[in-house]
C-alpha cells in the first residue's frame, strides 16, 4: 500500500478475479483474489490514463449480469481471468489526463482492487462535495440516487397524490424512490424480504406501509389490500410474480418505471409474466431506463438532492463490509438479501 507520495514506488495490489461465466446462482467460489506484486504507481507518458487507490466499491445487482456471457446495450459481460469492474470512490494518485490531477477524489467505473489505471474519462465523475461521507458517492451520491431520481421523476412524471409502489423497497434504489414520492406528496408502499426490512421502509423511510413478499401466499390480494384504488406508478426491481401481480393492480394510464429484475437474474430460463392485456385495458406504460441516460444531468441532481442530505429530509443506510477479500461475499449476499441498505465495500478509508 502507498499513499501516491512517493514518485515510481512500486507496491502490491490485490484484486478480485473473474473465474468463469455463472450459470444459476453465484458464488463465492466463482470469483478469486489475488495480489500483483509489481505495480508502479505511475501513468506511461504517451497515454491519458488516471491512476486511481480505490476507496469503496459498490455491490449492485446487475454485476450478476456480467457474469453471464451475454452482452447487454450498456455493459458487456465480464471476461474470465480478468478484474471484476463496477462502480466505486477512488483517489486519483496519477494521471497524464487534463481533466484530472494528483489527489482528486472521483467516482465512477473502476476495477475490484487496490488500485486501477482508467484508460479513459468516460463517465468518471470529479467529488467536489466532501462534506458528506465519501462512500456516499457509491450510492445516493452515485449511480443508485442517479438512478433514483431520473427513473422517478423522469419517467414517472409523479404528481402529488399518486398511489407508488416500490419493490425491493429498502435496497439502494427503492429506500430513495420511496422518499422522493412522499417529498411529492405521494401515499407510498414498499415490499422487502424481511420483517426488520419493513420496519425500515416505515420508521426510518417514512413509507406510508410496507409489506414482507414472503409471507404473501398471494401477491395479487395483497395488493389489492395495501392499493383498493389501485397503483400508479410503479417502480419495478423485482420482475416475474411480482410485476405479474402489480399488471393486476394498476390504475387506468398508470406508468411502470423497470429499473431491474432482480428474481430473474439467476435464472437460466426467466418467468414468464402472464397478465400482460391488462396493459391494454388499462392503457398501462412501461418504460426501461438506464443511469447513463441521466449522467449530463448529474449537476442538476446534486442541487436537488445535496440540500436535502443536510437538512436530513432524506436519510440513506449503507451496509459496510471492510476488506477486498471479503467483497464476493458481499455481492453473493445481495441475491439472498443479506444485506440491510446500500452494500458497500471498504478498501481504504481515505
Amino acid at each position: 500500500m502507498a499513499d501516491g507520495s512517493e514518485k515510481n514506488a512500486v507496491v502490491s495490489n490485490k484484486k478480485v478475479i473473474f473465474k468463469d461465466y455463472v450459470s444459476g446462482f453465484p458464488k463465492e467460489s466463482d470469483m478469486a483474489v489475488t495480489v500483483d506484486e509489481n505495480l508502479k504507481l505511475k501513468v506511461a507518458g504517451d497515454s491519458k490514463g488516471i491512476l486511481v487507490k480505490n476507496l469503496y466499491l459498490s455491490c449492485d445487482p446487475y454485476m450478476r449480469l456480467l457474469m453471464t456471457n451475454r452482452s447487454s446495450e450498456i455493459f458487456g459481460p465480464y471476461t474470465p481471468g480478468a478484474v471484476i469492474t463496477g462502480f466505486g470512490v477512488g483517489k486519483v494518485i496519477d494521471s497524464t489526463n487534463p481533466e484530472f490531477k494528483e489527489g482528486d477524489l472521483v467516482w465512477g467505473i473502476t476495477g475490484w482492487e487496490e488500485y486501477s489505471l482508467l484508460k479513459s474519462s468516460e463517465g468518471l465523475f470529479k467529488i467536489h462535495h466532501t462534506d458528506i461521507p465519501l462512500s456516499y458517492y457509491t450510492g445516493i451520491l452515485g449511480m443508485p440516487g442517479l438512478t433514483a431520481y431520473g427513473g422517478f421523476y423522469e419517467v414517472c412524471a409523479p404528481k402529488k397524490g399518486e398511489y407508488v409502489f416500490v419493490s425491493a423497497a429498502s435496497g439502494a434504489v427503492g429506500q430513495l424512490v420511496g422518499q422522493f414520492a412522499k417529498l411529492m406528496g405521494c401515499y407510498v408502499v414498499g415490499s422487502a424480504g424481511t420483517q426488520d426490512k419493513v420496519e425500515l421502509l416505515k420508521n426510518k423511510f417514512g413509507f406510508d406501509d410496507a409489506f414482507n413478499y414472503k409471507e404473501e401466499p398471494d401477491l395479487n390480494a395483497a395488493l389489492k389490500r395495501y392499493f383498493p384504488e389501485g397503483i400508479d406508478i410503479y417502480f419495478e426491481n423485482v420482475g416475474g410474480k411480482m410485476l405479474d401481480a402489480v399488471i393486476l393492480n394498476m390504475r387506468v394510464h398508470g406508468c411502470i418505471a423497470v429499473c431491474g429484475m432482480i428474481s430473474q437474474y439467476n435464472r437460466d430460463q426467466p418467468e414468464g409474466v402472464h397478465n400482460l392485456m391488462s396493459i391494454v385495458y388499462k392503457r398501462i406504460r412501461i418504460e426501461g431506463f438506464a443511469t447513463v441516460d441521466y449522467y449530463p444531468q448529474y449537476s442538476k441532481f446534486l442541487d436537488f438532492i445535496l440540500p436535502y442530505i443536510r437538512e436530513g429530509k432524506v436519510k440513506y443506510v449503507e451496509d459496510i463490509v471492510e476488506g477486498l477479500e471479503n467483497g464476493p461475499a458481499a455481492i453473493i449476499g445481495l441475491f439472498s438479501g443479506r444485506n440491510v441498505g446500500k452494500q458497500v465495500v471498504v478498501i481504504a478509508p481515505q
